[in-house]
């Protein structure tokens, strides 16, 4: 046995367990529908490797991709291509969603919440994926920096 051997058991063993379970992945994409495909395999991924459980990752993906499309659908100018990062941190005890892209600047936090309780021929059209998001997620926050937009998501998970 070599010494790295000894060192390498002693790290995992007094390592605390919130840190055991710590993960952090990271997905390129362009602002192509096409894409969609390719974010929802890492979704995937991501909500496995986390081992949250089911119906809580299918709520996750839900909230990331609704998130993930309308900055496919609204970042950038009709014909421009841009580029989305999306990071995914997990600590075991929160899941925190960055997304950041270089597109028009836009705060979803700032947009008003949709009147659920009108008729859809009297409601206004959009919102309704943030409300989504806001609904699903625990805190969403979004800053403007270096010409990037920010939005993080954190789920309790």
């Amino acid at each position: 046995m070599h010494m790295y051997d000894n060192l390498s058991e002693v790290a995992t063993r007094d390592t605390p367990k919130i840190f055991e379970s710590t993960m952090e992945e990271t997905l390129q994409m362009k602002n192509d529908v096409h894409d969609v495909t390719k974010f929802s395999t890492f979704m995937k991924s991501v909500v496995e490797k986390s081992g949250i459980e089911k119906s809580l990752g299918r709520q996750l993906r839900l909230a990331v991709e609704e998130a993930v499309v309308n900055v496919i659908n609204y970042a950038y100018p009709i014909g421009q291509e841009g580029d989305i990062e999306i990071r995914i941190m997990c600590n075991g005890e929160t899941l925190k969603t960055v997304i950041i892209d270089s597109g028009v600047a836009f705060d979803p936090t700032l947009q008003e919440k949709v009147d659920t309780s009108l008729s859809v021929e009297d409601r206004q059209i959009g919102g309704l994926g943030i409300l989504l998001v806001r609904e699903l997620m625990d805190t969403i926050s979004y800053e403007r920096e270096k010409g990037k937009n920010i939005l993080t998501l954190i789920k309790n998970i």
